[in-house]
């Protein structure tokens, strides 16, 4: 379902359920390093290596910030969404 279906979500159910997962994928302070990261322009490997993680725990946290409309796959890369940018404008 792509997240512009999400935003104009037709139902209450689904617009609280669309901020419910964007609201869990950017509360954490690791996801939002990594979107900081991926908003760079770094790699995976880039990622794994700056911020100390494995290849199991970037995936967990990249699948969760997809999850919550901040990151999508363009080729063989992650980019940010327009969701994603909101470490543009929190801390840490």
């Amino acid at each position: 379902m792509s997240v512009e279906k999400w935003v104009k979500a037709s139902t209450l159910e689904e617009s609280e359920e669309y901020h419910k997962r964007y609201n869990y994928a950017v509360t954490n302070s690791i996801r939002r390093k990594i979107l900081r990261l991926i908003d760079e322009g770094k790699t995976e490997e880039e990622i794994m290596s700056i911020l100390g993680l494995s290849e199991q725990q970037l995936r967990y946290h990249l699948k969760v910030l997809e999850w919550g409309f901040c990151i999508e796959k363009k080729g063989d890369r992650w980019v940010i969404t327009k969701e994603g940018k909101i470490i543009d404008r929190i801390k840490g």
